[in-house]
């Protein structure tokens, strides 16, 4: 099984990701993973940090000569802002002592409180830097290897944002893998330049007044083979294994597979998916994707289409949520730490990744194989089985 754990700290002096379960043989580079982490930093109403922190990285291990071995892969990220300022080396020290401006003023819709209750902390600061959203960066890195890794079936992953704040984009208006250039062009990562244009001005107005906002993404997988996936248990089904990653990305509080929550209001005549015989293709394939790739919890060779609505975020820049004092009990405004007006944009990219681990994951034990070539003959025999 390909499984992944990440370590590290927003602040701290990197961040550690560790992927076990990728074959030999996979060609890999430090440029592929750094571009896919560039991805992550685009869109319109980031905040500052974006703009330095540079994700340089180091594979401690499982590569070699640009090739995996077939052991763990260890990769390393630095945290830009960690180098920048003696302030943190300080703050965040693993060394015994003790922080001299500890954090209190807790914020609504963070794990600021929840976390200091659970584990017995007096300072928000314990929580936070592990909470921050900056742990998406050891997911992209490890999703660009899953990624690489499903392009050896011919599986590609796009992303596009769907709303933001109150502007939708067009429901029609869905790009194809060869789009991904022009989608991460766009500042909001839209492919609806209509709605791209009432992006930008919605988000705009967020920031006049140290607002945030939130917004949806949706994830398309094209080549997605049948089979991923399984009925016969809880925890093996697709949708199942992809509605747990992706709400486990930081704020993100409500994900649908295909058209979910719309269908859920028609009558059944007009919520599911055709079946036909495609004989040029010799296969079976559905007219539309209402159920969004997946049934009975497998995958059905069809477009996977999923989405996940991100909240807004809960640190403002104009600081105006009520919350109390965890040390004086007193009524209070939240702290202020340095943050975007929105990360729907980025999102979408940290979602593909999630995707793109969880499909990686099923197609490793669906087809198995120690090398890469192994891997990719076995699928390639099951698809002839098909047929």
């Amino acid at each position: 099984m390909l499984r992944y754990l990440t370590a590290g700290e927003s602040h701290g002096k990197a961040l550690v990701v560790i992927i076990e379960g990728l074959p030999a043989g996979l060609p890999i580079t430090v440029e592929e993973i750094q571009g896919e982490l560039a991805r992550r930093r685009l869109g319109y109403g980031r905040g500052p940090r974006q703009r330095f922190e540079v994700d340089n990285l180091t594979l401690v291990g499982g590569v070699r000569h640009g090739r995996t071995l077939g052991s763990p892969v260890a990769i390393e990220i630095e945290n830009t802002e960690w180098f920048r300022s003696d302030k943190w080396h300080e703050e965040m020290s693993p060394a015994p002592g003790a922080t001299k401006d500890p954090l209190t003023q807790v914020r609504p819709g963070h794990a600021d409180l929840a976390g200091m209750q659970k584990y017995g902390f007096s300072d928000a600061r314990d929580v936070l830097e592990r909470a921050s959203a900056r742990e998406t960066a050891a997911r992209v890195a490890a999703g660009a290897l899953a990624k690489k890794f499903l392009a050896s079936l011919g599986i590609e992953i796009i992303s596009h944002v769907i709303q933001v704040g109150a502007v939708r984009a067009k429901a029609d208006a869905r790009p194809i893998s060869s789009d991904l250039a022009a989608v991460d062009l766009s500042p909001v990562r839209c492919f609806d330049p209509q709605a791209e244009e009432a992006m930008v001005a919605e988000i705009e107005a967020a920031a006049k007044e140290g607002d945030s906002l939130g917004g949806v993404v949706e994830v398309l997988a094209y080549g997605v083979p049948v089979g991923l996936g399984s009925h016969v248990h809880w925890d093996r089904k697709l949708d199942g294994l992809l509605a747990q990653a992706l709400m486990s990305i930081q704020a993100v509080k409500g994900v649908e597979i295909g058209d979910g929550f719309e269908v859920a209001g028609r009558r059944g005549s007009a919520a599911h998916d055709p079946i036909v015989w495609d004989a040029a293709e010799g296969r079976y394939r559905r007219e539309s994707s209402l159920a969004g790739g997946t049934e009975g919890g497998m995958s059905t060779g069809d477009l996977l289409a999923v989405r996940a609505a991100m909240k807004p975020l809960a640190t403002l820049n104009r600081p105006t949520l009520k919350t109390v004092d965890v040390v004086t009990k007193q009524e209070t405004v939240s702290f202020r730490e340095r943050t975007d007006v929105t990360a729907v944009p980025a999102l979408g990219v940290v979602a593909e990744t999630m995707v793109a681990l969880v499909l990686a994951a099923e197609a490793q034990r669906k087809f198995g194989g120690d090398s890469l070539d192994e891997f990719v003959r076995n699928a390639e025999a099951f698809a002839a089985g098909l047929r």
